[in-house]
């Protein structure tokens, strides 16, 4: 029987022995007895394994032909991983231990190097290990959790993961503004059901709400969703057919990754850099239906697009004739910069809500399209996929926006982030981290021998939540050891501590951290 893995060590592999009395010639991996070829694992139909499942599906047609007693690569690699994953959950192979370079381990189990890493993949599908970059392939420290954007708000003490920000006296401000709604009259009118292209004096409203740097959107080009998310599904559902693909930035917001599944399209990660993402990468990664690009204090780099990065992406998109849906969520904090949507106009979909201007809990997004084809289809796509707003949070939104509440409380979170932005840099000083100054979160390269997901398990025992880099990584590459810091949930003064904490956890190293939880 084929022992168990073990982590990597410098000395070589051992030799493989002779076959053990319960293994036979043809047996699969651990001296199982290989069975005709069972039918392709329904797991690699699940989310962005759609064009593995169907060249697994050419794979294994033909190597069963012939030999029903054989099973194909595909299967081989899966019970490979199956017994790697019982490794794991018995402790054989422990949280953190680094897995073998994939050549060794292939020379090991006497396989290709591609099958060893097929394994690898699969493991990290599953959640049960993590690569990252120049390090190698490590079991996964903790538990893998539901991805940050889709996540309720967790039970950590301190919460840097997901991004609440919610102003002191906030609650008391907003109820100000819906008296209104306590007349029988307005009330009734707001529980009725809605247009998706509201009313003209809110789209007006609205119009006005999200102006900056001297850009105005046309009202009557305004549609109204759930939400930012269900802003998003609809632009692409409307811009990009099934089976189509949607370049991406190559870290970018989580739920993309969701949506997409859904919508039957493959996400291709774009490449990025400190200006954002890489007009140039738009060329690479063709044939492409659309673009999705968080210009303004990218989520989660912290990075803004500056003016002349904009333009060299607006021009890519008329270039190649695409459409960019236009993530503009954070983009109230920097109001001097115009939207993409200002260089690209019948190019672009912009999309934003009030769950970061406003309040979390309101439900309310909105749709910018680029011209009337597009507007009926978004705006059909809101109603079949029940992605539209309703009513009662359009009249509420209509109060705030009517009497200034939103435009206030926006300017106050503005004067809120850069002031958690100047806590981060005092207490993180030293460190490689990048944002926006006027950004709610941040992304930190951990020093080594940090990797993220140790980290991310450190700061758990101290009561402290964060997100790691894989969370936010699109396709198979490898996420950097890095992690993003979410500021704007925590009060101040717990906000400083909590980074002092990570500070002194990322000044030590991992076998430093295990003590109690403070």
């Amino acid at each position: 029987m084929t022992a168990p893995l073990r982590a990597a060590t410098p000395a070589g592999p051992p030799p493989r022995g002779p076959r053990g009395p319960g293994e036979r010639k043809g047996a699969g991996a651990g001296g199982v007895p290989r069975a005709p070829g069972p039918a392709l694992d329904t797991r690699c139909k699940e989310e962005n394994h759609v064009e593995a499942h169907r060249s697994n599906t050419s794979q294994c047609t033909r190597s069963n032909v012939g030999n029903p007693g054989e099973i194909s690569v595909n299967d081989d690699f899966r019970r490979l991983a199956d017994r790697l994953a019982a490794e794991i959950a018995d402790g054989t192979l422990r949280p953190g231990e680094r897995l073998p370079p994939q050549r060794r381990f292939a020379r090991r189990e006497g396989i290709a190097p591609s099958t060893a890493s097929r394994v690898y993949a699969e493991l990290i599908r599953r959640g049960l290990a993590v690569g990252e970059v120049g390090r190698g392939t490590f079991v996964r420290a903790t538990a893998p959790a539901p991805e940050p954007a889709l996540a309720e708000p967790g039970g950590a003490r301190v919460d840097l993961e997901l991004n609440f920000p919610v102003l002191p006296g906030q609650a008391q401000t907003l109820a100000a503004g819906l008296q209104r709604l306590l007349r029988a009259d307005v009330l009734d009118a707001a529980l009725r059901p809605a247009a998706v292209a509201g009313e003209a004096g809110l789209r007006a409203a609205a119009a006005g709400l999200l102006a900056r740097g001297g850009w105005s959107p046309e009202p009557g080009r305004l549609l109204f969703a759930a939400g930012g998310r269900q802003a998003i599904a609809a632009a692409l559902a409307a811009l990009v057919p099934a089976g189509e693909r949607l370049g991406v930035e190559r870290f970018t917001y989580p739920v993309i990754k969701g949506i997409a599944a859904r919508l039957g399209i493959t996400p291709v990660p774009l490449a990025v850099d400190e200006e954002g993402l890489v007009p140039e990468a738009v060329a690479g990664a063709l044939p492409l239906r659309a673009v999705y690009c968080q210009p303004a204090l990218h989520n989660p780099l912290g990075t803004t697009m500056p003016p002349g990065r904009r333009a060299e992406l607006a021009e890519a998109l008329r270039r190649h004739g695409l459409y960019a849906v236009e993530d503009a969520i954070y983009g109230f904090l920097r109001p001097d910069l115009p939207p993409l949507a200002a260089l690209a106009p019948e190019r672009t979909v912009l999309v934003d809500s009030l769950s970061k201007r406003v309040a979390p809990g309101l439900t309310l997004g909105f749709v910018l399209a680029p011209d009337e084809p597009r507007r009926s289809a978004i705006a059909a796509a809101l109603r079949t996929g029940g992605w539209a707003a309703a009513r009662f949070a359009l009249r509420a939104a209509g109060e705030w926006l009517g009497d200034g509440t939103a435009a206030a409380l926006g300017e106050a979170k503005r004067a809120d982030a850069a002031e958690r932005q100047r806590i981060r840099a005092e207490r993180l000083a030293g460190f490689r981290i990048r944002a926006d100054p006027a950004a709610y979160h941040c992304w930190w390269e951990l020093p080594a021998p940090w990797r993220a997901d140790t980290f991310v398990a450190a700061a758990a025992r101290h009561g402290i939540a964060l997100t790691p880099a894989a969370a936010f990584a699109v396709g198979p590459a490898h996420a950097p050891a890095a992690v993003r810091l979410a500021l704007g949930s925590p009060p101040k003064d717990t906000l400083a501590r909590a980074l002092d904490t990570l500070a002194g956890l990322a000044h030590g190293t991992p076998e430093d951290s295990g003590g109690p939880v403070e």
